[in-house]
């Protein structure tokens, strides 16, 4: 069977960056989308010397018309899109009493209201796509709980982890969904919110190659949650049958002092 394309947002750096090498390596031709056409167009010339096609979308995707603009893009280029990646995200660090709300906006609209939207518009032009569709929406193991000093973001987090696992129950056997829940990566996700390492961070850390590697190995499989690290694993249960209170205490001690 021929190998599905994916559309990938926020592809210039880190997981997706990772992610975008993962599927080309097995042969997935790809919609790159991110702002900087630097690292976009590096990246497609890159990709395409191992003989996969690699279109870029050079977009800022904080916008309100994002995804229905991106969606009209992809439609106009006449790509055929079978595997959405809903990877592009943000977060605020610091008290949210502190907090710009600005920043507060853009971490809404690029963590949940873009996911969201660009989920509903793909699963309609997915109909009558050979094969199964896919989508792999990013996630977070800080969405299954509350996170003083990241409120907002492990706020998001949570959204997405449950619409995925939602909607991935809503449409199995037509649609694969995937819900992918990295820990601590190294990325310049950290630097860009205005923060250092976690204390979690500081002791257990993952790549973005190893997260975009579980990622597709989960994704191909037709598993809804991916979480590529046992010590995540560990964690998300340990936070799972805790009290509450002593949840939130240790999340605001490991979010403290970063």
């Amino acid at each position: 069977m021929e190998k599905q394309t994916a559309l990938i947002t926020g592809a210039s750096a880190g997981i997706g960056r990772a992610l975008a090498r993962e599927f080309a390596a097995h042969g997935h031709d790809l919609a790159l989308v991110a702002r900087r056409e630097d690292r976009l167009e590096s990246l497609a010339g890159e990709l395409e010397r191992e003989g996969v096609t690699a279109e870029t979308v050079v977009m800022d995707l904080d916008r309100t018309s994002a995804a229905e603009d991106l969606h009209e893009e992809v439609i106009g280029r006449g790509l055929d899109v079978d595997i959405l990646v809903n990877n592009v995200g943000v977060g605020t660090y610091g008290p949210f009493a502190d907090s710009d709300l600005d920043a507060e906006r853009t971490q809404l609209r690029l963590n949940v209201v873009l996911p969201v939207e660009l989920t509903r518009l793909f699963l309609d032009k997915f109909e009558g796509s050979d094969g199964t569709p896919k989508i792999l929406n990013v996630g977070s193991v800080a969405g299954f709980q509350p996170g003083p000093n990241l409120a907002g973001y492990y706020a998001s987090k949570a959204y997405v982890n449950s619409f995925t696992e939602a909607v991935a129950e809503e449409l199995r056997g037509e649609v694969d969904v995937t819900l992918l829940c990295p820990g601590p990566v190294e990325t310049e996700f950290q630097s860009r919110a205005g923060m250092g390492d976690s204390t979690v961070g500081s002791v257990t850390s993952n790549t973005p190659e190893a997260v975009a590697g579980a990622a597709y190995e989960g994704l191909m499989a037709g598993e809804t949650v991916v979480i590529p690290s046992r010590a995540m694993r560990v964690v998300d249960l340990i936070g799972r049958v805790a009290p509450r209170r002593v949840v939130r205490r240790v999340a605001a001690w490991v979010n403290s002092g970063r």
